[in-house]
C-alpha cells in the first residue's frame, strides 16, 4: 500500500493543524502559537497546495464570522506523520 506523501509537514505545521482543530480558526490557532496570522495563513495555503487534497477547509458565514476545520485528509496526514 502506498503511503501518502507527508514529507512537506514538520512538527510546526502539525501543531498548527492541531490548534486549528482545537480552536476552529486559523486566527485563534495562530494566537495560541504566538504566530502572525499572515504566517499561519501562508502555511495553511502551502499545505493545501502540496497535499494530494486540501488539509484545511475555510468556513464562511458562521456566527461571528468564518472559521476553519481540518479535512479527513489532514487527520490522515497527521497520523502518518506521527508513524514516521
Amino acid at each position: 500500500m502506498k503511503k501518502p506523501k507527508v514529507l512537506f509537514l514538520g512538527i510546526g505545521k502539525i501543531w498548527l493543524l492541531e490548534n486549528i482543530r482545537k480552536t476552529g480558526s486559523i486566527t485563534n490557532a495562530a494566537k495560541e502559537m504566538k504566530m502572525a496570522y499572515r504566517q499561519a495563513w501562508q502555511l495553511v495555503e502551502e499545505m493545501n497546495q502540496r497535499a494530494e487534497s486540501p488539509l484545511v477547509e475555510k468556513l464562511f458565514g458562521r456566527k461571528g464570522g468564518g472559521g476553519a476545520r481540518l479535512t479527513p485528509a489532514a487527520e490522515k496526514a497527521k497520523t502518518v506523520f506521527y508513524e514516521i
